[in-house]
């Protein structure tokens, strides 16, 4: 199998444009027309990961961090960093890391750790902006239902838990074909008149390119009128963090101790108990202060992240209990959202969990 469509089923599902602008998601290392023998997922894509690809004879190292963040100046081996990508070079190891793109689709990490701890209705903590488009396009009426369901198809009208959105409006086009036409409707050197419906739909940004190419096949014209203005709504199924309910109220300490069963921690840092029960609880896996004050907002009861800084822990002034459960630990089934999309899309393909842990915090 070749590598770029592993790639393709992986953007399908996270799209590297939801990355946050100082990522570096993508293609590591490797050749996207290279063949893959077997993927080994892991969290981070270290120099004993790659020893273990190498054992495990996968050539093909899928990653939730990646190992390059910032510009590799030289690579000589004097960090852990050079070490790795020497190695996968060397034994033409390909990494593709799949990181805040995969943290803010709604189905991703965070809804991940939601699952483990039992949460039901879940939605996005804080929804992005500036990912939805719209698609403006005219086209004779008696065609219009026609073009409308092959944009929907293709992933357009999608609004919440609504689909096959758009609005529709009635007029007239005119236009003149000129030589070398073959109009659908008309003659060539007349001005013609057309009936129209003015078909407009939103519509995620990663999907323009499909969406234009469905327009273009189902539309009966030659040429085909369009529009395409970015909007700046929410994007509820993308962006930080989840919140969602517990079937039940829990003690905050007994909240505590099932989570920290529940995320096989050895160890959870959180706040003063308010006296409250735990029903209401938002989530964000990795470094997630920055939500705390979304998760208050929003009337959660409890926020389940890591890597608070000491006076972060204030901020939550008795108004919600905070659980920093680890880094590694918030992020640890990650590789299970990676292993779950590649076997149903590939269910004859060679794909391991990791064995390596890549922790580098212990607890005494």
């Amino acid at each position: 199998m070749q590598l770029s469509e592993i790639i393709k089923a992986l953007e399908a599902f996270a799209p590297p444009v939801y990355q946050e602008n100082y990522d570096n998601a993508g293609l590591i290392t490797g050749n996207p027309a290279q063949d893959i023998t077997g993927a080994l997922i892991c969290l981070d894509s270290i120099e004993e990961v790659i020893d273990e690809a190498i054992r495990e004879k996968c050539n093909l190292v899928i990653a939730h961090h990646p190992i390059i963040f910032s510009g590799l100046k030289k690579i000589n081996g004097k960090n852990y960093v050079e070490r790795t990508i020497i190695k996968a070079i060397k034994n033409d190891i390909a990494i593709y890391a799949a990181h805040t793109n995969l943290d803010n689709v709604q189905q991703g990490v965070n809804a991940k750790i939601a699952t483990k701890i039992g949460l039901k209705n879940c939605s996005v903590l804080e929804p992005k902006t500036g990912l939805l488009k719209k698609l403006v396009t005219y086209c004779p009426s008696e065609k219009a239902a026609e073009v409308r369901d092959a944009l929907f198809k293709a992933g357009a009208g999608k609004i919440g838990n609504y689909d096959e959105c758009s609005y529709n409006t009635e007029g007239f086009g005119t236009f003149r074909a000129g030589q070398g036409t073959n109009p659908f409707v008309g003659q060539q050197n007349i001005q013609h008149q057309e009936t129209e419906t003015r078909i407009e739909t939103i519509f995620p940004a990663p999907l323009q390119s499909v969406l234009l190419r469905t327009l273009f096949t189902s539309h009966p014209y030659e040429e085909v009128a369009y529009d395409i203005y970015p909007l700046e709504n929410e994007y509820k199924q993308v962006g930080s963090g989840l919140i969602g309910d517990l079937e039940n109220p829990q003690d905050e300490l007994n909240f505590l101790k099932g989570l920290k069963n529940s995320l096989k921690t050895d160890c959870i840092r959180y706040t003063d108990l308010t006296g409250n029960k735990i029903k209401r609880v938002a989530v964000c896996g990795g470094a997630g202060s920055f939500l705390l004050k979304n998760a208050i907002n929003a009337g959660a009861d409890a926020f389940v992240t890591a890597d608070l800084k000491y006076h972060q822990f204030f901020d939550a002034e008795g108004k919600i209990l905070i659980a920093d459960v680890g880094h590694f630990e918030s992020e640890q089934f990650t590789g299970e959202i990676f292993y779950d999309l590649l076997m149903e899309k590939f269910p004859t393909f060679a794909v391991r969990l990791s064995k390596t842990n890549t922790n580098p915090v212990n607890y005494l």
